[in-house]
């Protein structure tokens, strides 16, 4: 990229924070070390903190009184984990964006692969975690969302990808041009179509505090995921309506003839019209909810909202920094 007599070329970390007071520090050391050792680069690494509740804020503008390469945007309110980082990666300068995790499980020493990645001619290199240490059953829920997104997606979704990674200059101003206000950023990375290198890696267990995903969040984040690149959902609904209605014309074609041939002894009783109605009651719900989720999506793009209102910023100069 550059020879030592040129000016060191920027690299800009990107880390959303949710009361992670225990890691901050922790993290902010093991940036530095690791882009230490490459002294054609220099780095500025930006902290967005989603309104945090504990003494996160304070602690990373201790970090930054003393180090100018730490940077901080603190948010109004909890803004979410889906708008708050992509908000940060539209501020970065730097040629290269690297966005990671500040709970310590997105490992920092990876930043070196990823810049090897990224000086061979790649311009996107992400880590993907075929291995993580966590639970059996959360593993077994991940790895299963992954495969069946990856399956009814219209783009070929990276697998067991995080959103942790290395991101070109380049890649990140098409981002720009997408303008979501609700972006599903691992689907617009694979949306691009650059191409890319995958450097697989174990998650480690979250060592401090705890995590900030519930249901909820993980559910919002699939839907998501599902209704931002692929229309399956909706067609499997109308395949479903006419495949059941076939299903009830031939179920009540055959009980007139049994009844037709079988007088006297054929009686339907009312427990195949209840089961019949709570059958059809339940799938037509659940398709009205499919449905409600890609309504729900047009909505939120209607309403064109900010990605995050900010409430202040440390070591950010102002005349220089790009908006959103």
């Amino acid at each position: 990229m550059s020879d030592e007599s040129e000016s060191p070329v920027l690299i800009s970390i990107i880390t959303p924070c949710f009361n992670e007071e225990d890691n901050v520090a922790e993290l902010a050391a093991r940036i530095g070390a690791a882009l230490a050792q490459f002294t054609k680069y220099d780095y500025e690494h930006i902290f967005i903190d989603n309104a945090s509740t504990d003494h996160t804020v304070e602690k990373i503008k201790l970090i930054a009184r003393n180090n100018p390469r730490i940077k901080l945007i603190v948010n109004t309110r909890n803004f979410g984990h889906i708008r708050s980082p992509v908000h940060a990666i539209m501020q970065a300068r730097g040629a290269a964006v690297i966005a990671m995790a500040s709970d310590l499980q997105d490992p920092p020493e990876l930043i070196g692969k990823f810049l090897e990645r990224w000086e061979s001619g790649y311009k996107i290199a992400v880590g993907v975690k075929p291995q993580s240490r966590e639970t059996f059953l959360m593993a077994l829920v991940r790895r299963t969302y992954y495969r069946t997104i990856g399956r009814i997606s219209d783009v070929k979704l990276i697998p067991d990808f995080t959103g942790f990674g290395l991101y070109d200059r380049s890649v990140i101003e098409e981002i720009r041009k997408i303008d979501d206000p609700y972006p599903y950023f691992r689907g617009l990375i694979s949306e691009l179509g650059f191409e890319y290198a995958t450097i697989p890696f174990e998650q480690p267990r979250r060592l401090r505090g705890i995590t900030k995903n519930n249901f909820y969040t993980l559910y919002d984040l699939a839907m998501l995921g599902i209704t931002s690149h692929s229309k399956v959902p909706v067609r499997l609904a109308t395949m479903a309506g006419f495949v059941l209605a076939l299903l009830s014309l031939g179920v009540s074609i055959m009980y007139l003839v049994l009844k037709l041939f079988f007088w006297d002894y054929f009686t339907v009783g009312t427990a195949p019209i209840l089961i019949s109605v709570f059958f059809f009651a339940s799938v037509q719900l659940f398709f009205i909810g499919i449905i409600g989720e890609y309504v729900a999506s047009i909505h939120t793009h209607v309403m064109r909202r900010p990605l995050v209102v900010e409430k202040e910023r440390v070591n950010f100069d102002m005349d220089s920094t790009t908006t959103s």
